[in-house]
């Protein structure tokens, strides 16, 4: 079978570097967590029939969650149709907009709003997920004359990989996520990653600071108690070294492919951290 990829592009995401994480994953876990999962590089590399997929941004979630049902996959797959048809500036800001009346918003079914995320997702500047305080989509246009929503293969792999296993998907804290994971489960921790200099992390409207990678690293020695298997990816930063000097610290080389300014993409040193 052939393995599905991430059907959007997610800030931070794994595909390029999951040659290097593949080196560290353990040869055998029973259940899989990933509470950070965003475009869900490594879960689709992996596949494993059992898993726990978390994501505190609800749209991508729901994403998730209606793409493992047949019906709603298929209505999702019409309106991405409609989407690509109707494509225009114009109509970028008109569907981008719609979460600024919360009442139209919430009206919209569920397989819709699956859809305005994937096509505001293909649509925006540089393929960045970012909202405002209020929770509000707020990227531009990304001025494509057309826009493909959707490899039909891949959202098809996707769609049978997460209907044919055991995969639950939650949209809740990080914590609680992994709150039932045990002995010889694998949790895999992607989050927004600290920084030494301002960095991007507005995934939610509530962002990620450095008290947040403290909670977390609490967490992960948690589990450690627990004798569940963690691996965890971040910068290479003071802060994440200090946390993490009982554990496996390894560098690698990555790339930053998301950032509105062209001239700070490029290589930058990140950390695989296991306690195995």
């Amino acid at each position: 079978m052939i393995k599905a990829k991430p059907f959007v592009k997610w800030a931070g995401g794994k595909r390029q570097v999951l040659d290097k994480l593949k080196k560290y994953i353990p040869e055998e876990f029973n259940t899989y967590y990933e509470p950070f999962v965003g475009g869900g590089a490594l879960l689709f590399e992996l596949s494993p029939n059992n898993a726990v997929i978390n994501d505190s941004n609800q749209e991508l979630m729901n994403v998730f969650n209606v793409l493992c049902n047949d019906k709603k996959y298929t209505k999702m797959c019409k309106y991405l149709n409609k989407f690509e048809r109707e494509h225009s500036e114009e109509f970028y800001y008109k569907v981008r907009d719609i979460d600024r009346n919360k009442r139209k918003y919430n009206r919209l079914n569920e397989c819709k709003k699956a859809a305005r995320t994937i096509y505001l997702n293909k649509a925006c500047f540089n393929g960045l997920y970012r909202v405002n305080s209020k929770g509000e989509f707020n990227v531009p246009f990304g001025k494509k004359s057309k826009v493909n929503t959707y490899d039909g293969e891949n959202l098809l792999n996707v769609h049978s990989y997460l209907t044919n296993n055991n995969i639950t998907i939650l949209s809740v804290d990080f914590e609680e996520a992994v709150m039932n994971a045990k002995e010889g489960d694998f949790v895999y921790f992607d989050p927004p990653y600290d920084s030494d200099t301002n960095t991007f992390n507005s995934y939610t409207e509530t962002g990620f600071n450095k008290d947040e990678q403290r909670r977390l690293a609490k967490v992960f020695k948690y589990l450690d108690s627990k004798k569940v298997k963690v691996m965890l990816s971040n910068h290479n930063t003071i802060l994440i070294n200090e946390l993490y000097k009982d554990y496996n610290i390894y560098i690698i080389e990555a790339k930053r492919n998301i950032n509105s300014n062209g001239k700070k993409r490029g290589n930058v040193e990140e950390v695989i951290i296991t306690n195995y």
